[in-house]
């Protein structure tokens, strides 16, 4: 028996994935984690917390499934992208790791565009308070201490494999989430970490995620009870290694993610920006593979905003609609409830209502606040056509795939059928650990990461499709005129 691990260091919490024979998940288990927010719009995380958490996930399996963890001959990481978590030169973190949703580096995004003309063309995406580098433009002005001592910049994933493998490593698909990176040539770029007064000596080594980075260190291999030193994959950013567990590796293979945030994800032969449009383009994790991702900020989590307000679990909102809606909600929302990414890039925007009436009610705002959701959607669909690419279909997936009522709404919006998989945990972790596998075997990544089997698919309602169409261009002229009002 041989088995393999994956390893998901997310927001909310570490999740360890242990995987057998032909893929069968053996066991998972989780490790939560706090966020703080010590100010508005900042969220930072005690980066030895994601060691913590992984520590207690492995430790929960070696006590549930012995016998399997000591068969690991391969681990892989996924992880939340684009937190800068500083090191000295001891490898101690200098202050808690600026995550992914901190928008205080504004101001910075726009200096550093300014220093480095060429940045959008170089790095394929737009600076946005998001990325890795503008976090470091802000510490270098607002904390020059901390950034005199900063020895090693590494991203979540990577500060656990440090504690893993005892290397500095990251993989192309979560570098190309820092405005480090040359994207076309995967490798990093001179010229925009001098825009941020940082060198190649405060960066990591780069392996292609289903590559090995090194070998799990003896003092854990003992801990464990392993029988022998597995490998440790290059592994990848949580979307690319969603898609790894998803198959969607060969170009044009596409899925939706419903989750907090929202995710259009394709992956593509060659490297395709469009920034214009605030497509997000990055390096798959498996080798001479690009992605293109629009990306909405508030997805589920628009949901659970109106669950919140109406004091009313989001299921029974969504429970209360229709499974297949007649028409449109004659209320309008726009889910920009912490500003927006795609296609706008304005972390000022934010969330409206329109068209409410005496006669709005909860099914209405419910069915307002999913139709919104898709349209953000169709809005990253649009610019990634702009970019110069489509796609036929896509997996459906995430918390949000489970209402019937959402998957007819997107399969309309989008005019696209959504494929729904059977049964199963095909997430970063599950991605995760098949790198893990392949970086121990060899074996050939586009023809063993086939897709999950589809359990049934949702095809879109041509009278629905007509209707959204005309919903949708009052939606995308939405923004602009509410724009000015909400600054």
């Amino acid at each position: 028996m041989t088995t393999y691990l994956g390893l998901d260091i997310g927001t909310s919490s570490v999740k360890a994935v242990l995987v057998g024979d032909g893929e069968k998940i053996i066991a998972t288990a989780s490790a939560s984690l706090e966020v703080s927010r010590p100010h508005a719009g900042w969220s930072e995380q005690d980066g030895d917390s994601w060691i913590a958490a992984t520590e207690s996930a492995i430790d929960q399996l070696k006590v549930s499934h012995p016998k399997e963890l000591s068969a690991v001959a391969g681990i892989g990481l996924s992880g939340q992208m684009h937190g800068a978590t500083l090191l000295d030169k001891a490898d101690k973190p200098l202050r808690p790791a600026i995550l992914w949703n901190d928008v205080r580096s504004a101001v910075e995004c726009g200096e550093l565009e300014a220093r480095c003309p060429d940045l959008r063309a170089i790095a394929g995406n737009i600076a946005m308070p998001g990325f890795t580098a503008p976090k470091l433009a802000w510490v270098k002005k607002h904390e020059p201490e901390i950034f005199a001592k900063t020895a090693k910049v590494l991203l979540p994933k990577d500060y656990v494999r440090l504690w893993l493998t005892g290397d500095y490593v990251s993989d192309m698909s979560d570098a190309a989430g820092t405005l480090w990176l040359d994207v076309g040539k995967r490798a990093w770029s001179k010229e925009l970490l001098a825009a941020t007064d940082l060198t190649l000596d405060h960066m990591p080594r780069l392996v292609e995620g289903t590559e090995s980075s090194g070998a799990l260190r003896a003092e854990l291999v003992s801990r464990w009870g392993i029988a022998k030193a597995p490998v440790v994959a290059g592994g990848g950013g949580d979307n690319a290694a969603s898609a790894i567990g998803m198959g969607a590796v060969k170009p044009g293979a596409a899925f939706a993610s419903l989750g907090t945030s929202g995710v259009l994800f394709v992956s593509n032969a060659s490297f395709s920006p469009n920034t214009e449009g605030a497509v997000h383009a990055f390096c798959h994790a498996v080798p001479g593979t690009w992605h293109q991702m629009g990306v909405i900020l508030s997805a589920t989590d628009s949901l659970q905003w109106l669950s919140h307000l109406l004091e009313t679990p989001a299921p029974e909102l969504t429970k209360g609609l229709d499974p297949k809606p007649a028409k449109p909600s004659p209320v309008t929302f726009l889910p920009y409830l912490s500003g927006e990414r795609t296609p706008h890039n304005d972390a000022a925007a934010r969330g409206v209502f329109v068209g409410l009436s005496h006669t709005s009610g909860r099914a209405e705002l419910t069915q307002a606040v999913l139709e919104g959701v898709a349209f953000a959607f169709r809005d990253c669909l649009r610019v990634l056509n702009d970019a110069g690419t489509d796609i036929d279909r896509a997996f459906a997936v995430g918390g949000g795939s489970r209402s019937e009522a959402w998957l007819q709404i997107m399969a309309a919006v989008l005019n696209r059928p959504l494929d729904i998989t059977a049964e199963g945990d095909y997430g970063g972790g599950f991605g995760a650990a098949r790198m893990g596998r392949i970086a121990a075997t060899g074996d050939d990544p586009f023809e063993t990461l086939t897709p999950p089997p589809v359990a049934r698919t949702v095809e879109p309602d041509k009278a629905l499709v007509a209707a959204y169409a005309d919903r949708y261009a009052k939606y995308r002229a939405l923004y602009p005129a509410v724009r000015d009002a909400l600054a």
